[in-house]
């Protein structure tokens, strides 16, 4: 898997900034003083913690995510508040790559699931050698073909995005591919990236039914 930040908002604290203050400011977004950095953060998490989410919306985040798999950019492109262009099996004749998860390794089953793999693959070849289109062939390929997907989401997204898939107990996959989007942003801007958590730390409970145990359950009882 590689993930790789391609394109955000250029001064995104600026951007923030001044959305901020349009809200509350007489001044138009042209004559307002750009403050400290400093000061630009205090307002930004003042904005955050007080539930102003729509200004964090003004600032986005362009990924490219490479060699990840079907089953996981499933997941992904559930989260609706994005762009998404990834690379269709209609028009690609994909090649015999897959990503194996670790428990297939280690309860010993590598060897049999590589077998049915080259089986699969091997069938995807001949059908489109004799004549079957690579639309209908690609219904034989399975959730373990790699993909390469360029994800565009805002800063509302992507914290809303983290909160969900960096809780333990989301899929390893896609928990691996959001903590590299959170170290493409860190990069770039370690502020921003601080808003990258799971929901249960920006609570301070966990909201699972079942908790992983990093965070206490929220008790129901009054």
């Amino acid at each position: 898997m590689k993930v790789t930040l391609i394109s955000h908002t250029p001064d995104p604290l600026k951007v923030l900034y001044l959305a901020a203050r349009t809200c509350y400011s007489p001044e138009p977004p042209s004559q307002m003083e750009i403050p400290s950095e400093e000061k630009i953060k205090k307002i930004i998490k003042n904005v955050y913690d007080r539930g102003h989410e729509s200004v964090l919306e003004h600032v986005s985040f362009t990924f490219a995510l490479e060699g990840v798999s079907r089953a996981m950019t499933h997941q992904l492109v559930r989260h609706r508040l994005a762009s998404y262009s990834q690379q269709s099996q209609r028009y690609v004749r994909m090649k015999k790559e897959v990503v194996v998860p670790e428990s297939i390794k280690k309860r010993g089953f590598f060897e049999e699931f590589s077998k049915e793999i080259e089986r699969i693959f091997s069938l995807y070849e001949r059908m489109i050698e004799n004549g079957i289109p690579e639309e209908d062939a690609r219904y034989i390929l399975p959730n373990a073909t790699t993909s390469n997907i360029v994800v565009t989401m805002n800063l509302r997204e992507l914290i809303h995005v983290a909160g969900l898939r960096l809780c333990f107990r989301a899929q390893w996959e896609i928990r691996r591919a959001v903590a590299l989007m959170k170290w493409e942003v860190k990069k770039v801007n370690p502020f921003l990236s601080s808003f990258l958590v799971p929901r249960c730390v920006r609570l301070g409970y966990c909201p699972e039914k079942e908790s992983c145990g990093h965070m206490p359950r929220r008790s129901l009882s009054p």
